[in-house]
């Protein structure tokens, strides 16, 4: 016994009706996950900013205070932690731009 055009239409109707309601939920969901990742390096890069900020703030206290001691042996230490600040500069600026490329190469892929 053969199916009327009938069923035959209501199937591909309620079928499209179903691939476009999935559709729709992925693409929200996919939407929502990216809007957040977006989020969140903006935070750690504000972070980011604010640590580095507070790091040149405290060196420049530090610095006047041993420019007005005068100290010899002092300053050979401030720049032992100026190496090693840039070194940690260095080491977050890669870790954000590896990040940045990650989101990047995720938002090319979603599209």
């Amino acid at each position: 016994m053969s199916k009327s055009p009938v069923h035959a239409f209501l199937v591909g109707r309620v079928l499209a009706e179903e691939i476009g309601s999935t559709i729709e939920k992925t693409l929200t969901n996919t939407l929502s996950e990216l809007g957040k990742f977006d989020a969140e390096q903006r935070e750690n890069l504000r972070q980011f900013s604010d640590r580095v900020m507070e790091r040149v703030e405290s060196l420049e206290v530090e610095t006047s205070r041993e420019t007005a001691s005068g100290g010899v042996s002092t300053a050979v230490s401030t720049d032992t932690d100026l190496q090693a600040l840039v070194d940690n500069l260095r080491a977050e600026i890669a870790q954000v731009r590896s990040e940045l490329q990650r989101y990047r190469n995720e938002t090319t892929a979603s599209e």
